[in-house]
C-alpha cells in the first residue's frame, strides 16, 4: 500500500487538475453560447442563398460561371478545418481521420501521383500534415483570432482563384458540424465546382417568378461567389461552436472522472492512515507489555 505521502501528493495533484478542468468547462460553455449564436444566425441566410441560386441557375447555361466548371478531378484540394487547441476529446482526431479516409477512399490516385493538397484552417490539423510531408498550402492558424466573415473570405477567395486557374479541379471541404453541445458531425462537402441545391421532384423548377435585373447572368456571377465564401465561413462557424462543445463536454466528462478518482484516493489515505494507526497502537501495546514483564 502506498504511502501516506505519496497518496497526499497525489490528492493535491487531482484536485489541482479537476480545479482546471472544472474552470475550462465554465469558459468553453461561455464561448459556445456566442458560438452557437453566430452559427445559428448564419444558416437561414446561406439556406436561402442557396435556393435562389437554385432556381435563378435552372434556367442558365452551363458554363456561366469558371465556379461551375466540372472537369476531371486530377488535382484536388482538401481543406481541413480543425482547432488550433486541444483538450477537446476526438474532435481534431475524427476531423484529421475522416479527410485522411476521403483521400484513401475517392482520390488514392492523385494522392499517389503527389496531386493532393491540404488547407488546414486551425493549427492542430496544420502540425499534423506539416509534420506527414504534404502539401500544405498557407498558414491560416490566426483565423479563430479574430473569426469573421471577411477573414474567412480571404482564404476562399485564394481557392477560389486556384480554382478558377486551373490549378485544382475539385475543392473538397471536410468538417464537424455543429448539432448540439455533446453531438457534432462529422460533414464532408464538395466546395468547388459549385453544385447548385436540388429542386425537390415534387415541385416545379422554376415555382418562383423571380424579377431580375439586369440579367439571370449577371446574377449569377454575384451570387456564385457569394455561396461559395457563405459555405466555407458557414463550415468555420460550424466547426468553431462543434469545437467548444467537444472541449465543455470533455471537461464535464474529466471533471467527473476526478471526482472518481478523489473518492478512491481518499479511500486509499484513510486506509493506509488507519494501518499506520493501528501499527502504532500496536508496538506501543507491545513496548509497554515487554515493559511491564521485565
Amino acid at each position: 500500500m502506498a504511502n501516506l505521502k505519496e497518496v497526499r501528493n497525489r490528492i493535491a495533484s487531482v484536485t489541482s487538475t479537476q480545479q482546471i478542468t472544472k474552470a475550462m468547462k465554465m469558459v468553453s460553455a461561455a464561448k459556445l453560447k456566442r458560438a452557437t449564436n453566430a452559427i445559428v444566425q448564419l444558416r437561414p441566410y446561406a439556406e436561402k442563398l442557396r435556393e435562389i441560386l437554385a432556381n435563378v441557375s435552372a434556367s442558365v447555361e452551363d458554363g456561366t460561371s469558371p465556379y461551375t466548371v466540372d472537369r476531371k478531378p486530377t488535382k484536388v484540394l482538401i481543406v481541413v478545418i480543425a482547432s488550433n487547441r486541444g483538450l477537446a476529446g476526438a474532435f481534431n482526431a475524427n476531423a484529421i481521420k475522416t479527410a485522411n479516409q476521403l483521400i484513401t477512399d475517392k482520390y488514392s490516385e492523385q494522392m499517389q501521383a503527389g496531386n493532393v493538397s491540404i488547407v488546414a484552417i486551425g493549427k492542430r490539423a496544420q502540425d499534423y500534415y506539416q509534420r506527414r510531408r504534404y502539401q500544405v498550402i498557407g498558414d491560416n492558424n490566426e483565423l479563430f483570432s479574430a473569426l469573421n466573415f471577411e477573414n474567412t473570405s480571404k482564404i476562399t477567395e485564394a481557392i477560389m482563384k486556384g480554382f478558377s486557374d486551373g490549378t485544382y479541379d475539385r475543392v473538397e471541404l471536410v468538417y464537424n458540424r455543429f448539432r448540439n453541445a455533446a453531438v457534432q458531425i462529422l460533414t464532408t462537402e464538395q466546395l468547388l465546382p459549385l453544385v447548385p441545391a436540388t429542386v425537390e421532384s415534387n415541385r416545379p423548377k422554376n415555382d418562383v417568378d423571380y424579377i431580375i435585373e439586369p440579367s439571370k447572368e449577371k446574377i449569377i456571377n454575384e451570387l456564385i461567389p457569394k455561396a461559395i465564401k457563405v459555405q466555407l465561413y458557414k463550415a468555420v462557424l460550424d466547426s468553431h461552436a462543434s469545437e467548444h462543445g467537444a472541449r465543455m463536454t470533455a471537461m464535464d466528462k474529466a471533471t467527473d472522472n476526478a471526482g472518481e478518482l478523489l473518492k478512491s484516493l481518499k479511500l486509499s489515505y484513510n486506509q493506509a492512515r488507519q494501518a499506520a494507526i493501528t501499527t502504532e497502537l500496536t508496538e506501543i501495546v507491545s513496548g509497554a507489555a515487554a515493559l511491564s514483564n521485565g
